[in-house]
């Protein structure tokens, strides 16, 4: 089931009105087929900027943020990326879906508007060179590579086929696990692409079937792929599944069901697994709420733009870009730094398995 938390254009998460604040700006998909990543934003949105207020805020001044939807939509994007211009906000947290942070980073460098993604791992974002532009997280090159060399490791000697959905996050990810296969001297049986929103996925499998497909990469979200998992048992097929961090969510399963057994996916370190992270978790899980996929990543993009902040003195977007790559940054994810493309240095992604409706990093590492 989806999860809709918040249906109008912005919503003001934090306010404090005795005291000067600093507006933030929380971008991602609130509505629609996405939510449940949006979910995950705004949780841990929420209760970073609860916990930074609780300390006293930013230099003395409080933390607003305001929440816009962009239902992972370019074009929507770009609408909120101005949204957000034309109410003075300097500094945004987000967008989710690569598709969208991408254009909307130019309306950003545009208006000096200093962008932190918790999530969209597509390379094009930072290696447009935009120096207002920052990641949390990595890159589609890297965990790309990391199952292909996962397939490499199990099923060099077998039939592999590679799907994706077009979108900018989900390609690109299909597009690293095919260049990677084809130079270590593997050839694909499919390369292909499916629409996104379809209920029957059937003349697909049968194609799958047909070419034998023994191991299958999925570059898309757990909506499309949890129902190709779903439906390539119920057609008998045994086939390995692995895909990208679009699969941290428990609506995954949902989807699935005992079909999702042993499903693989990449994602990094599991960051629930961090001693730092522990009160946060327990702060959100109070909420009834599980700090899954990346709502710990978006509490520590809050994080980052908080201690840039503080760290050059004022709410400058072009002093704090400037700092921010100077010095680590201690967040609830760990230590992270970042180059001078906007990346997080020292990124790595692990290989993942569903197990009876949940999902842990598996021994086996490529």
């Amino acid at each position: 089931m989806k999860k809709y938390i918040l249906t109008c254009a912005f919503a003001v998460l934090t306010v404090s009105p005795a005291h000067a604040y600093i507006e933030i700006g929380l971008a991602g998909p609130l509505t629609g087929q996405y939510a449940s990543f949006g979910e995950q934003m705004a949780r841990g949105a929420l209760q970073a900027v609860a916990d930074i207020n609780a300390k006293g805020g930013i230099n003395g001044e409080m933390l607003q943020m305001q929440a816009f939807d962009d239902a992972c939509d370019p074009k929507q994007a770009v609408t909120v990326a101005n949204q957000l211009a034309s109410r003075g906000i300097k500094f945004v947290i987000g967008h989710f879906c690569s598709g969208s942070s991408i254009p909307a980073s130019k309306v950003y460098n545009e208006e000096n508007i200093l962008m932190i993604s918790p999530s969209s791992t597509n390379p094009a974002l930072t290696d447009a060179g935009l120096k207002n532009i920052f990641r949390v997280c990595g890159r589609d090159d890297q965990q790309g590579a990391v199952q292909a060399h996962y397939l490499l490791k199990h099923f060099r000697d077998k039939k592999i086929a590679i799907i994706h959905d077009n979108s900018t996050g989900g390609k690109g990810q299909a597009d690293q696990v095919k260049k990677t296969l084809n130079e270590a001297g593997v050839k694909e049986v499919m390369f292909e692409s499916y629409m996104t929103g379809q209920r029957d996925y059937s003349a697909l499998i049968a194609k799958l079937k047909q070419l034998g497909a023994q191991a299958l990469d999925i570059g898309g979200y757990h909506t499309e792929a949890g129902l190709i998992a779903r439906q390539m048992k119920e057609q008998k097929m045994d086939v390995q599944v692995i895909g990208g961090d679009a699969l941290v969510t428990d609506e995954f399963w949902s989807i699935t069901g005992p079909a999702g057994e042993g499903v693989l996916m990449t994602f990094e370190p599991d960051p629930r697994n961090r001693p730092e992270a522990k009160p946060v978790m327990d702060a959100i899980r109070k909420t009834k709420f599980e700090p899954e996929g990346y709502t710990l990543y978006t509490y520590a993009a809050v994080q980052a733009a908080v201690e840039g902040i503080k760290r050059a003195g004022a709410a400058n977007p072009a002093k704090v870009e400037a700092v921010l790559r100077k010095e680590p940054i201690k967040t609830v994810i760990g230590s992270i730094g970042f180059n001078a493309k906007g990346d997080v240095t020292g990124s790595n992604y692990v290989v993942y398995r569903w197990h009876n409706g949940k999902y842990a990093e598996i021994k086996d590492q490529p």
